[in-house]
């Protein structure tokens, strides 16, 4: 195990965004993550008291893509809520991503390319926005 694999990441995210297909991919290539549920939390800094990452990753969706992965008896309004609880975490990712035309493997493969160049070859806090 790396170094980087050491450090825990954290991934958030609306529902349906793919938050637990990362984390399970990313557990099973030895990495430490959290799946952090601030979308359901009225602490906007929730992700930062209990989980506190080293690497936070913001997953985003569009209300009409993430309906159609989870089939969710929700309306929009529930889903913009979602995203007013998120903007904290997303203004502290260090990495976002628009996962609306990605498949799993697409968003597996583009968090890996982030975490090799930026977690690996450097440590400290970075922003990048992958779509």
């Amino acid at each position: 195990m790396t170094a980087s694999k050491g450090r825990l990441i954290g991934v958030v995210g609306p529902c349906g965004a793919g938050k637990s297909t990362l984390t399970q991919a990313l557990e099973a290539r030895g990495y430490s993550t959290r799946h952090i549920a601030q979308e359901h939390s009225y602490v906007k800094d929730m992700w930062q008291r209990i989980t506190d990452p080293d690497t936070l990753i913001y997953l985003h969706v569009s209300y009409e893509v993430s309906q159609a992965r989870r089939r969710m008896n929700w309306r929009e309004s529930e889903y913009e809520e979602q995203i007013r609880r998120l903007r904290h975490a997303r203004e502290h990712a260090d990495l976002e991503v628009d996962t609306d035309h990605l498949t799993p493997e697409e968003l597996v493969a583009q968090v890996m390319a982030f975490l090799d160049r930026h977690v690996i070859a450097s440590p400290g806090k970075r922003r990048s926005n992958l779509s």
